[in-house]
């Protein structure tokens, strides 16, 4: 993975360019911190509010006003981790990189309202457990703390007994119709009308609002399933007078069987509850490449899966990918590249099938890290599995 430090200035230029325009503050911020600021956001789909983010590294402030920018991202504890989860952690490294601490929580009540292992809330907690564990090793292994740098974990019900988590709930609540809020409950993997008899679903949009300003959050990271949130989040700090967090959101993986992206819909998006259509951070190489056979894939199509994991995850991960076919068809090629690889693929320079296995073979070569911690230590995967088999 390239490095913060060997960025040129071309390329944090080039990173910057999009916001220098609009945010002056950017243009004001010394070498140093335009490389962090151009690191922090690089790999992202999508970056809201970044002149909060540049003015608290202009005046060395942040959200919980020492200086110590934070980050963080949100997960339901709901069963083993996709490989969506290595975009995210990608990003999460990258903040790590640049001095951010990483606040990755738990929001297991948040899972409860939401239904997930029936509202057993020790199976729920047991999942985040096995999350805490995954990130670890996603992230390998950082310092732990408070600090500049490092990592933490946080669980949302240790916010739920403080009276004033939801005094800004309720406050985030106001002025927010039940048409406004329907329209966010796809952060919960739902559609407008699933909740008509659940209030508390209802309340899902505000807590996860609340949960940023109690947290002092300074950057709120998530796939483009949860921009519809973050936005809500901004609204209450306009109408509270709040400071609003950065907001960055990544790309999501698509579904192997999915042709990519439509719109805003996320109908796309990879699900661990389609399991021919899922890569598993647990599945084996073996598995990955079955699954990966199967994948949409057209050379005459820009669109694919494939694509989207070598431009998302091998790329920022590895910086090239090499493609091995039978010694019988060809010589083995490397590509650094997206818009080539795309191409050497539409006239048959690369066959499918070789693009395919390498992308999978890629993959599984940066979680062998987590697939050894797991051999060794299998009993909590061991329970998620178990309950998701329920």
């Amino acid at each position: 993975m390239k490095t913060m430090a060997q960025l040129s200035d071309a390329e944090i230029d080039a990173m910057l360019a999009p916001f220098a325009e609009n945010h002056e503050v950017v243009t004001t911020l010394d070498s140093d911190q335009r490389s962090r600021l151009a690191w922090m956001v690089g790999g992202a789909q999508e970056v809201v509010g970044i002149d909060y983010l540049a003015n608290c590294m202009a005046d060395g402030t942040s959200a919980g006003g020492d200086g110590i920018i934070r980050a963080y991202v949100g997960f339901e504890p709901s069963g083993r981790a996709h490989i969506g989860w290595k975009v995210l952690s990608l990003a999460l490294r990258r903040m790590l990189d640049a001095g951010v601490n990483v606040l990755i929580f738990m929001a297991d009540w948040h899972a409860w309202v939401n239904d997930k292992f029936a509202g057993d809330m020790a199976k729920i907690r047991t999942t985040a457990e096995y999350m805490e564990d995954t990130f670890r090793v996603l992230l390998g292994n950082p310092e732990e703390g408070e600090a500049a740098g490092q990592l933490r974990f946080q669980y949302a019900s240790e916010l739920m007994d403080d009276g004033d988590y939801w005094a800004r709930v309720l406050r985030c609540s106001k002025n927010m119709s039940l048409a406004r809020v329907r329209r966010t409950f796809s952060i919960m993997g739902r559609d407008e009308d699933s909740s008509d008899g659940d209030l508390s679903k209802f309340f899902y949009p505000a807590m996860q609002a609340a949960d940023i300003f109690e947290l002092e959050i300074d950057i709120a990271i998530g796939g483009m399933d949860q921009r519809k949130a973050h936005m809500y989040m901004r609204e209450a700090g306009d109408k509270w007078g709040w400071y609003k967090a950065t907001c960055l959101h990544t790309h999501l993986i698509s579904g192997l069987k999915s042709a990519g992206a439509r719109m805003e819909s996320f109908d796309h998006k990879m699900s661990k509850s389609d399991p021919g259509g899922a890569l598993l951070l647990h599945d084996t190489p073996e598995r990955m490449r079955k699954k990966m056979r199967k994948a949409f894939l057209d050379p005459a199509e820009g669109n694919s899966p494939v694509y989207e994991l070598f431009e998302h995850i091998v790329l920022p991960e590895f910086g090239q990918l090499t493609v091995t076919p039978n010694p019988e068809y060809g010589e083995p090629s490397t590509w650094s590249d997206i818009a080539a690889f795309k191409a050497a693929i539409a006239d048959a320079s690369i066959h499918p099938l070789d693009a395919k296995f390498a992308v999978a073979d890629a993959l599984s070569s940066g979680l062998a890290d987590l697939a050894e911690h797991f051999a060794a230590n299998p009993e909590k995967l061991d329970a998620v599995v178990e309950f998701t088999q329920d």
